[in-house]
């Protein structure tokens, strides 16, 4: 992502922050204990019928842990896969659905992805999936970054690679984009597995900005969408998203305000997306009315290689559902649109279901901005920038000369509904308020449905 984007981004709360540091650091004292990894091997001892014995060491990542089993005579080894306590949000439920999201990849696509032997969101080690360990020798993204860099800090491409083997990379990842744009969802969701082999995207989206709301923002868990609940159109769940940014803005308590104006920045843009959405304008802008799978984690650093550089598994389907077709992917975008050109022309015949190429589209989407609109939906933390750089006058035409930064929402302060600017500084007086105070509030339920009844004005809950 380009750097303006990465400086875009607005602060989490740092005692959320703080608080989630200290519950990982004693977390991470129970991982390795002795009795957690025999219970790991009974539990793959059970569901294989064979002794089975933990290989060192653990793999840590950013939402889940895996421990390596051998399996006495069955090959290869397998990966048990745990939620990471204090890190994975809605543990039970993203389990489950990531396990049925790579199971319908493993099923129905030519993508490689691990074999999902066993999963359940409830046993003696809590959530798991049993997966199949994938041999490799690194991950993409370890291939396209500067030599040398250190590998725990954020990735970049390296601006030395050659362009045969930046397109021999991209050609791979744009054939895995364009199977997954093959299989159409009726609704906008994450996948449930109903029967054996039998899948629906009939659960809420599961994605990354949720689980940052909840982390690192200590929003309250009750005003996400109900689990069971997915969105039948592209408009409902742009509402859905444009609510989630009003639902940050009111109940992070410390460091995303920095004084008045901007707030009332903050205030105004993201009350004017949510009116976009309920008029249904941000999703005819640029609107392809399938639902195709879409992962907010999905990235080089999620797919291995092997020593010839062939992608060997594509790993971590957390944050994947059925999205609108809008979601799609921004990489260096000539060398990626030529690389997605090439993989639609060497694609079966009877896979090509839609009239428009999907590099045609991806295109389109750059160049009108629509790229920038479904970034702003789906990132709180960098929603104010991208709005006011990249969409506000898309939607609302050129602003008259110079207008500083924080007095912006001047400019399209009239636009706002009648309730919305009597609502304004009232809201603007509440948060300059608890600035005075850094805390992290434990909202009492009714209080907190107040305070976004507020909020969302004329608006339903």
């Amino acid at each position: 992502m380009a750097k303006p984007v990465e400086s875009a981004r607005q602060d989490f709360d740092e005692l959320a922050w703080d608080k989630n540091d200290e519950e990982w650091k004693e977390a991470q004292k129970a991982l390795s204990k002795k009795s957690l990894c025999r219970r790991l091997e009974v539990l793959a001892a059970d569901k294989f019928g064979k002794p089975a014995t933990w290989i060192t060491p653990m793999i840590i990542g950013g939402y889940n842990n895996l421990y390596r089993i051998c399996i006495e005579e069955f090959s290869p080894d397998v990966l048990v896969r745990r939620p990471s306590v204090s890190q994975a949000q809605f543990p039970e439920e993203k389990t489950l659905r990531e396990a049925a999201t790579a199971k319908y990849i493993k099923q129905n696509t030519k993508i490689p992805t691990p074999q999902v032997f066993f999963y359940s969101d409830f046993s003696d080690v809590g959530p798991f999936i049993i997966i199949e360990r994938v041999e490799h020798k690194s991950t993409l993204s370890h291939a396209l970054t500067t030599p040398g860099v250190d590998r725990s800090i954020t990735h970049a491409l390296d601006p030395n690679i050659s362009q045969a083997t930046l397109e021999g990379f991209y050609l791979k990842v744009a054939k895995i984009i364009l199977e997954l744009s093959y299989h159409k969802f009726p609704q906008i969701g994450s996948l449930l597995e109903a029967d054996e082999g039998s899948f629906s995207a009939g659960g809420r989206p599961i994605t990354q900005n949720m689980s940052d709301m909840l982390q690192l923002a200590n929003i309250p868990l009750s005003f996400f969408s109900p689990e069971f609940k997915a969105f039948k159109s592209s408009d409902e769940y742009y509402v859905n998203l444009a609510r989630e940014h009003l639902v940050q803005l009111t109940f992070q308590h410390n460091d995303l305000v920095k004084s008045a104006d901007h707030c009332r920045n903050k205030y105004v843009a993201r009350h004017l997306f949510y009116q976009l959405a309920e008029q249904g304008r941000l999703s005819t802008f640029g609107f392809a009315k399938d639902n195709w799978l879409y992962g907010d984690d999905f990235r080089p650093g999620n797919m291995l290689i092997n020593d010839a550089d062939e992608i060997v598994s594509v790993i971590d389907w957390e944050f994947t559902y059925a999205a609108p077709t809008q979601f799609n992917y921004e990489l260096r975008l000539e060398t990626w649109l030529s690389a997605m050109k090439e993989a639609e022309e060497n694609t079966d015949s009877e896979l090509k279901t839609s009239e428009l190429l999907l590099s045609a589209y991806m295109r389109e989407s750059w160049e009108t901005g629509r790229f920038w609109l479904t970034y702003a939906a789906r990132k709180s933390w960098a929603f104010d920038t991208v709005f006011w750089n990249y969409l506000d006058e898309r939607f609302f035409g050129r602003r008259e000369g110079h207008v500083e930064k924080n007095e912006l929402w001047k400019t399209r302060e009239h636009l706002l509904t009648e309730n919305a600017r009597n609502g304004m500084e009232p809201f603007v007086e509440r948060k300059i308020e608890e600035m005075k105070e850094r805390k992290l509030v434990d909202w009492e339920p009714e209080l907190a449905r107040s305070r976004l009844k507020e909020m969302l004005l004329d608006s339903e809950m």
